[in-house]
Protein backbone atom coordinates (compact mmCIF):
# COMPACT_ATOMS: atom_id res chain seq x y z
CA UNK A 1 0.00 0.00 0.00
CA UNK A 2 3.00 2.25 0.84
CA UNK A 3 4.61 1.57 -2.44
CA UNK A 4 1.54 2.15 -4.46
CA UNK A 5 1.29 5.12 -2.38
CA UNK A 6 4.60 6.88 -2.99
CA UNK A 7 4.32 6.07 -6.78
CA UNK A 8 1.20 7.72 -7.06
CA UNK A 9 2.48 10.66 -5.41
CA UNK A 10 5.42 10.32 -7.19
CA UNK A 11 3.59 10.53 -10.85
CA UNK A 12 1.52 13.57 -9.60
CA UNK A 13 4.87 15.66 -8.63
CA UNK A 14 5.88 14.58 -11.76
CA UNK A 15 3.26 15.89 -13.46
CA UNK A 16 3.40 19.08 -11.70
CA UNK A 17 7.07 19.81 -12.31
CA UNK A 18 6.95 19.16 -16.14
CA UNK A 19 3.68 21.57 -16.12
CA UNK A 20 5.55 24.25 -14.17
CA UNK A 21 8.79 23.58 -16.80
CA UNK A 22 6.32 24.35 -19.39
CA UNK A 23 5.02 27.49 -17.77
CA UNK A 24 7.94 28.67 -17.11
CA UNK A 25 8.81 28.31 -21.08
CA UNK A 26 6.01 30.13 -22.41
CA UNK A 27 6.65 32.64 -20.12
CA UNK A 28 9.92 32.99 -20.96
CA UNK A 29 9.13 32.76 -24.91
CA UNK A 30 6.61 35.55 -24.06
CA UNK A 31 9.25 37.51 -22.47
CA UNK A 32 12.27 37.09 -24.10
CA UNK A 33 13.74 36.75 -21.16
CA UNK A 34 14.40 33.66 -18.67
CA UNK A 35 11.12 33.51 -16.08
CA UNK A 36 11.76 30.73 -13.59
CA UNK A 37 8.47 30.23 -10.63
CA UNK A 38 9.56 29.73 -7.23
CA UNK A 39 8.42 27.42 -5.09
CA UNK A 40 7.71 30.55 -2.82
CA UNK A 41 5.11 31.69 -5.56
CA UNK A 42 3.42 28.49 -6.24
CA UNK A 43 2.83 28.34 -2.28
CA UNK A 44 1.82 31.66 -2.14
CA UNK A 45 -0.81 31.46 -5.04
CA UNK A 46 -2.27 27.93 -3.56
CA UNK A 47 -2.13 29.05 -0.10
CA UNK A 48 -2.68 33.09 0.26
CA UNK A 49 -4.07 32.73 3.89
CA UNK A 50 -1.38 30.93 5.31
CA UNK A 51 1.78 31.98 3.61
CA UNK A 52 2.02 34.98 5.80
CA UNK A 53 2.33 32.65 8.79
CA UNK A 54 4.79 29.98 7.01
CA UNK A 55 8.13 32.08 8.45
CA UNK A 56 7.00 32.95 12.28
CA UNK A 57 5.89 29.23 12.44
CA UNK A 58 9.40 27.88 11.16
CA UNK A 59 10.91 30.52 13.31
CA UNK A 60 9.27 29.40 16.40
CA UNK A 61 10.09 26.15 16.26
CA UNK A 62 13.72 26.69 15.37
CA UNK A 63 15.15 30.15 14.25
CA UNK A 64 18.01 28.52 12.47
CA UNK A 65 15.93 26.29 10.37
CA UNK A 66 14.82 29.45 8.19
CA UNK A 67 17.92 30.52 7.33
CA UNK A 68 19.51 27.11 6.47
CA UNK A 69 16.71 24.67 4.43
CA UNK A 70 13.30 26.46 4.02
CA UNK A 71 14.64 30.17 2.50
CA UNK A 72 16.55 28.07 -0.20
CA UNK A 73 13.90 25.69 -0.79
CA UNK A 74 11.56 28.71 -1.25
CA UNK A 75 13.48 29.99 -3.66
CA UNK A 76 14.01 26.94 -5.54
CA UNK A 77 12.70 26.46 -9.16
CA UNK A 78 9.21 24.98 -8.35
CA UNK A 79 9.47 22.66 -11.33
CA UNK A 80 13.12 21.50 -10.37
CA UNK A 81 11.69 20.88 -6.89
CA UNK A 82 8.79 18.55 -8.83
CA UNK A 83 10.68 16.69 -10.76
CA UNK A 84 13.53 15.86 -8.72
CA UNK A 85 10.88 15.09 -5.86
CA UNK A 86 8.86 12.99 -7.84
CA UNK A 87 11.82 10.81 -9.17
CA UNK A 88 12.62 10.47 -5.58
CA UNK A 89 9.22 9.04 -4.68
CA UNK A 90 8.95 6.93 -7.43
CA UNK A 91 12.51 5.47 -6.69
CA UNK A 92 11.53 4.54 -3.31
CA UNK A 93 8.68 3.09 -4.92
CA UNK A 94 9.58 0.79 -7.34
CA UNK A 95 8.85 -3.37 -6.84
CA UNK A 96 12.05 -5.21 -5.33
CA UNK A 97 14.00 -6.60 -8.03
CA UNK A 98 13.76 -10.77 -8.87
CA UNK A 99 17.11 -12.36 -7.00
CA UNK A 100 19.59 -13.46 -9.16
CA UNK A 101 21.63 -16.87 -8.39
CA UNK A 102 19.12 -18.41 -5.76
CA UNK A 103 19.41 -22.30 -6.20
CA UNK A 104 16.17 -23.76 -6.55
CA UNK A 105 17.34 -27.64 -5.41
CA UNK A 106 18.38 -28.79 -2.38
Amino acid sequence: MLRFLSRFLGFLCLAGGFVALVYDGARSIANNGLRVTSLSDVFLTLFKDKAAGLQASVQGVAPWLWDLAVLPLTLAPASLIGLVLGAVLLWLGQPPREPIGFLTRP
